[in-house]
């Protein structure tokens, strides 16, 4: 065989080679696409608020997100500083009426916010398993809850992309709107 038939094979085996070396390694870092959707649920004492999804090729998995504000329906001077105060502000009546918590919640924040997060079951909600991630932070006396809704999935992985979103500019622009800041 000619030099000139020979080069382009050997690249073609390296670029296999690397291809399938690399497929052992480490996923790709997800890049999530967020979409605006419909609020899904019926108007109740605290109005609609904004929903998101993104899908499972951009996110890991499919991910719909419910994001509300709850006027004035937080503890003023410590905001949602504990479990009880996560489970109290959370919008738990949107998913029905039996639930559990699958972990300890934990701090988190959102840009100048504070607040928590925590994961739960549903298990008469949804037909398959989902993880339900509750996030709740506040401005003064002003909560925003945020409820995620995931296939299965690593909760580490579900809260980063979800706290990438509601730390976002378009979502950060909303809560100021609605909060009047």
């Amino acid at each position: 065989m000619s030099k000139q038939r020979i080069a382009p094979l050997v690249l073609l085996g390296l670029a296999v080679c690397l291809t399938l070396k690399s497929s052992g390694s480490t996923p790709a870092p997800v890049r999530p696409i967020w979409t605006e959707i419909k609020w899904g649920f019926p108007v109740d004492q605290w109005g609609g608020g904004k929903a998101f999804h993104c899908d499972a090729v951009a996110c890991g998995t499919d991910v719909d997100v419910f994001v509300r504000p709850k006027i004035g329906f937080c503890k003023c001077t410590s905001g949602v500083d504990d479990d009880a105060e996560l489970e109290r502000v959370a919008d738990f009546d949107l998913f029905g009426d039996q639930h559990s918590a699958l972990s300890p919640g934990h701090p988190i924040s959102v840009r100048w916010m504070t607040g928590r997060s925590r994961a739960y079951s549903f298990p008469r909600s949804f037909g398959q398993r989902k993880l339900i991630l509750t996030i709740a932070f506040n401005d003064r006396c002003d909560a925003i809850v945020a409820t995620a809704i995931a296939s299965h999935n690593s909760l580490e992985e579900i809260e980063t992309v979800v706290l990438g979103l509601l730390s976002g500019d378009q979502v950060i622009r909303w809560i100021e709107q609605t909060l009047g800041l």
